[in-house]
């Protein structure tokens, strides 16, 4: 992205707020578009990418995200809107893409001749990741549960192997994500306002989603009005939440 006089990573980050109102202005659709590529590259758990970022710039779909927002101002003066989604129920197409991914690194060679690290890079996407994300109505998810519970009585093990668990790992990636969009977006001047209280059922049926997708988030964008961020930013004393060991 070219921008002139784009803001450092530390200066982005102190310039971001939740602004709540946005002015009438709008703003370029290809450079949120960068951004939401921008959020692409946050981290996410073994590299799953379980999530799905709807942009929206529809002024009519955008009322209707606003009255399903509860009529949130960052809703309805958003220019834009940005949906983060997450898609756990895409696990095995994203494994296979994975696999897919290191075979094409490895070059054309029968597995026979894998090295020890390709081949435990294999079978972590063949093995381990489907022994954690499969399961069925949650029961197995609860069986493997206890049994690594029983297992981390005598060893290091990963605990979190319930349906839920998955559920979260999910959630944390896709906010890692959309962290990364809204910093993008402070250092183009561009604002955001992350948003959680809303109807997820009619959000769904406005995108169009299936069941088994969840909202993680969403994202109203636009410049902020002179009276769009509802005070100065308080947060609790460091001194009360860093501890050094």
């Amino acid at each position: 992205m070219d921008v002139a006089n784009e803001k450092s990573a530390s200066e982005a980050i102190k310039y971001r707020r939740s602004v709540r109102v946005f002015k009438n202005e709008a703003i370029d659709t290809e450079k949120v578009k960068e951004c939401i590529q921008l959020a692409t590259l946050a981290p996410t758990s073994s590299n799953m990418q379980l999530w799905e970022f709807y942009h929206v710039i529809s002024p009519e779909i955008i009322e209707k995200i606003a009255k399903a927002s509860f009529d949130q101002n960052a809703a309805k003066t958003a220019q834009q809107l940005v949906v983060v989604v997450t898609r756990k129920d895409l696990w095995r197409k994203r494994v296979q893409s994975n696999i897919d991914y290191l075979k094409n690194q490895y070059g054309n060679k029968p597995e026979a001749e894998y090295s020890k690290r390709e081949k435990f890079a294999l079978n972590y996407y063949q093995k381990i990741i489907p022994a954690l994300y499969f399961d069925f109505l949650g029961i197995i998810g609860m069986i493997k549960f206890v049994i690594f519970q029983v297992i981390g009585v005598f060893k290091p093990i990963y605990r979190e192997a319930r349906q839920s668990d998955m559920r979260i790992v999910a959630h944390k990636s896709a906010g890692l994500a959309a962290q990364n969009f809204m910093i993008s977006m402070a250092a183009i001047n561009y604002d955001t306002c992350p948003m959680e209280g809303f109807d997820s059922l009619r959000i769904k049926n406005i995108l169009h989603l299936p069941a088994s997708a969840e909202i993680n988030m969403i994202l109203g964008c636009g410049v902020r009005d002179e009276n769009g961020v509802y005070g100065e930013r308080f947060r609790i004393p460091f001194e009360e939440t860093y501890f050094k060991i």
